[in-house]
């Protein structure tokens, strides 16, 4: 039965470590946010100018859409009037709590579930007949919307199709439903935009990002839908301008590479034939509530402003970590870039006349990308980041912190071995009073003089010991008047002050009046080791049993001497004198030291007690500093885990820098408000009875205290040079030649943000004909880094450089734009046109039936 029980309780454990990690990571990411969010500490977001609809076209690029939300929550301040919206074709949205949560490793963005209720169409607004059945459905809340299209019949043909793309293209346009739900949808998104008016700073435009998965099939309806919602939202704007990210995914194509590819591929000829300068399209896609179908034409021009092609891959043809999910960062820094409220204060003014930096203009970008043979050129981009280790730093400090909170919990008082045993109530006075509390507080003794005698002589009796002496004048009857009344009441006050616990609820009483002894002192004073409490109470045990011995020797002589031998005063001619002299003589010699022996028997039964309770404290001592201690590991061990997550050069040091930070700042709090300020109550409070509550509970107050005293202090916010230069130095000492100056810092700062900061799609660089480049540092206009960017290769750039300047001293960014090429310069293109020959081939139909014949050659 122990094997199950031992499972269990490992299991428990183990489940709890896990809800332990949780905590701390949600803790560290909440840390993370607010350093983000603290403009007035030097941490403010920027906002946009314009409204911004993000559109999400495909069931595989849906997990994007809580990765861009998230982002944006995170950076953008008035986040809360940008809408988004996902369409895809999957039956699972149907159902209630659907959302999907993206997995990232973005650093610092939270990844949200977005959760909302079904909004079935009303019947009357559906006529000729619609079914329920296969629907258009719409899943959302205030900002983000899930639409299904009613193609739930071609879900099973996702493997075994040969005419996936054009089925789903046939589908739609044969499904009255599905164009009237789309239709629906998008008013409604229109309208909710509108109520968001007063976060923007103009309503005149507005700027819509398509997003889709290169190898999505619905991305074959990508004209239709996006036509439609730009005519929507044109009836709300006087401009909408729509720039469409291609994710690719190049890393995850193992199972299914093949079809993925020819389908990746067949959706590049369709974006090329597009964003072609001549590219018409038309279609009666507006439908009213009756049932009137509107056309909409596209005149000849390209349907996207601007494409961007993103890979999990890099030009380097190295993987991007985190995956093609990674690129939601790169999709909300361009859309930003582009859309930026512009505030420019006389800093920035003067940071930018200093910098001699650019800003963004998009149309200039557009024509930098044209190739000379005036085809329209796409682009791509990369992005990098270095930014103070906030996650990090927040575990690491409150590692340190709960660490020297735990030492002062293990400090031993300078006590001598008599205060530890007076604090557990053993020292000798407590003991005696305790005992003297068990014994009959009347003259019992002397009461025994009155019992009924036999009659004897003094003659009779003067031969006989002094046992023979009473039981020929007693019987049994002395024997039998003190059990019943001194032995007995004495056993039933044993039972009922013995009761189980009261040592640790001695200890629990003295611990009020003694707070700094607690659970490590009464583990280490109950071990029984030299020293220690137990050994002082073990050592009182064996003096009391020897003494017990010697009293029951003493007594049993005494019961053996003769009456002869005593010195009993003999009263003449007066025999019962004589005898009642002898019975005070046998209670005297015999009763009192039975009740001396009486007393030595239950402080030895008492002592015994405690013993056997000082094992049982011991035990849930050790049980309760074993959990503080494993909480300390716990704590190291996350931070250890967020630092080595971090980048290898920005998380140096984060232990050992953050250590004397927090030993500082503990120093200085404690100069002005005292030592036990950490223990009172509206804080810590008593730890120890903390930890028997639990270690969340405990967790969740170390969290509390840390966030109000210490995570506000300025050590905590420097600027993120500084603090890298000064972490960077926290191991070098006095005279050392390895000291990190400031220009050696901000070199691999440079050199940094240029390696990361790689765009992430493969080019042929010999067939690219043309390369333009702009490349953006965001950052704080305090920010000395910046400075040095901005004129670091100024006379060997041949790029355009700007700079955005924001309240972020907690890091920089760098975003590099890169366009004018092909699509054909690309590697998934060049490597998609074996499997896409195959696939057509072997009777595989990639595209509508309409739209193939319109496609240019492969190249």
């Amino acid at each position: 039965m122990n094997v199950p029980i031992n499972r269990q309780r490992i299991e428990a454990e183990q489940g709890m470590q896990q809800a332990l990690k949780r905590e701390l990571e949600q803790y560290a990411a909440r840390y993370a946010a607010e350093q983000e969010r603290q403009g007035s500490q030097g941490d403010g977001r920027s906002s946009i100018h314009y409204p911004a609809l993000f559109l999400f076209v495909g069931d595989l690029v849906k997990p994007a859409v809580s990765a861009v939300h998230g982002i944006n929550q995170l950076k953008w301040d008035n986040e809360d009037g940008v809408v988004y919206v996902h369409i895809g074709a999957d039956d699972s949205l149907n159902g209630a709590n659907t959302a999907h949560t993206a997995n990232s490793s973005h650093s610092d963005a939270p990844r949200e579930s977005v959760q909302g209720s079904m909004m079935n169409l009303d019947a009357s607004h559906l006529k000729n007949a619609r079914s329920s059945h296969g629907a258009a459905s719409s899943h959302e809340n205030a900002q983000v919307t899930y639409h299904r299209l009613p193609l739930s019949t071609l879900q099973s043909q996702r493997q075994a199709s040969k005419t996936l793309r054009k089925d789903v293209h046939r589908s739609f346009h044969e499904s009255a439903d599905a164009l009237f739900g789309l239709n629906r949808m998008m008013r409604r998104v229109s309208n909710r935009i509108a109520d968001y008016g007063r976060l923007y700073s103009s309503f005149d435009r507005i700027y819509v990002t398509v997003i889709t998965r290169a190898d999505d099939p619905l991305n074959v309806l990508l004209p239709e839908i996006t036509k439609l919602a730009e005519t929507i939202l044109a009836q709300s704007f006087k401009s909408v301008q729509t720039d469409l990210h291609v994710l690719v995914s190049e890393m995850e194509q193992v199972d299914s590479f093949g079809y993925a590819s020819a389908a990746g591929l067949a959706f590049l000829r369709e974006l090329d034939f597009m964003q072609s300068l001549d590219y018409r399209f038309s279609g009666n896609l507006l439908v009213t509530e009756d049932g009137i179908s509107i056309p909409i034409n596209h005149p000849a021009a390209p349907l996207f402003d601007l494409v961007y092609v993103l890979s999990d891959k890099n030009e380097r043809g190295t993987g991007v970590p985190g995956g093609w999910i990674e690129n939601a960062e790169i999709i909300c820094r361009i859309c930003l870039l582009k859309n930026r409220k512009q505030e420019e204060t006389h800093e920035d003014r003067t940071a930018i006349a200093s910098t001699g930096a650019n800003t963004y203009n998009n149309t200039s970008f557009k024509n930098n990308i044209r190739t000379t043979s005036d085809q329209h050129g796409y682009a791509s981009a990369g992005f990098a980041e270095i930014r103070r280790p906030n996650k990090p730093i927040a575990l690491t400090v409150l590692y340190h912190l709960y660490r020297y909170l735990l030492r002062r919990l293990q400090q031993e008082p300078d006590w001598s071995i008599k205060e530890k045993l007076a604090f557990f109530g053993l020292d000798a006075s407590s003991v005696e009073r305790k005992v003297e509390g068990l014994l009959p507080r009347e003259d019992l003794i002397s009461g025994m003089s009155g019992i009924m005698t036999h009659n004897r002589s003094f003659a009779e009796l003067k031969p006989l010991s002094l046992r023979e002496a009473e039981r020929a004048l007693y019987g049994d009857g002395a024997e039998a008047y003190f059990r019943e009344n001194v032995v007995r009441p004495i056993q039933e006050r044993v039972r009922e002050r013995s009761s189980a616990g009261s040592l640790r609820r001695q200890a629990e009483q003295s611990h009020m009046e003694y707070p700094e002894v607690g659970y490590f002192q009464w583990a280490a004073w109950s071990d029984g080791e030299p020293g220690s409490v137990r050994e002082a109470l073990l050592a009182l045990i064996r003096d009391k049993s020897m003494q017990l011995e010697s009293a029951r020797a003493l007594l049993e002589q005494r019961q053996q001497e003769r009456v002869e031998d005593q010195s009993i005063k003999r009263a003449l001619f007066r025999d019962k004198q004589s005898v009642r002299n002898l019975i005070d003589c046998l209670l005297e010699r015999v009763y009192e030291p039975k009740v001396d022996l009486l007393r030595l028997e239950n402080e030895l039964h008492l002592l015994r007690i405690y013993d056997t309770e000082m094992e049982e404290l011991h035990r849930y001592s050790i049980q309760v500093t074993n959990s503080l201690q494993a909480l300390e590991r716990t704590l190291r061990g996350v931070a250890e885990e967020s630092i080595a997550a971090a980048d290898e050069y920005i998380g140096q040091n984060v232990m050992e820098y953050y250590g004397r930070v927090t030993e500082g700042l503990i120093a200085d709090l404690e100069a002005r408000r005292g030592p036990d300020v950490w223990f009172e109550d509206r804080y810590m409070g008593d730890m120890n009875q903390l930890a028997t509550e639990g270690s969340d509970r405990l967790l969740q107050r170390l969290m509390e205290v840390c966030r109000s005293l210490l995570f506000s202090a300025e050590p905590l916010r420097l600027p993120f040079e500084e603090e890298l230069l000064q972490r960077a130095n926290v191991t070098i000492t006095y005279g050392d030649r390895d000291v990190l100056t400031r220009d050696d810092l901000f070199r691999r700062l440079y050199r940094t943000l240029e390696e990361q900061a790689v765009v992430r799609i493969r080019v042929f660089d010999y067939t690219q004909e043309h390369r333009y480049e702009e490349k953006y540092f965001f950052g704080d206009h305090h920010s000395a880094f910046l400075d040095y960017a901005a004129h670091a290769e100024e006379t060997s750039r041949i790029y355009k450089l700007g700079v955005v300047y924001e309240e972020r001293s907690s890091g920089v960014e760098k975003l590099n734009l890169m366009g004018g090429f092909h699509l054909e310069d690309l590697m998934v293109y060049r490597n998609g046109k074996v499997y896409y020959n195959s696939y057509t081939e072997n009777g595989y139909e990639l595209h509508p039936t309409d739209l193939a014949e319109k496609l240019s050659p492969l190249r």
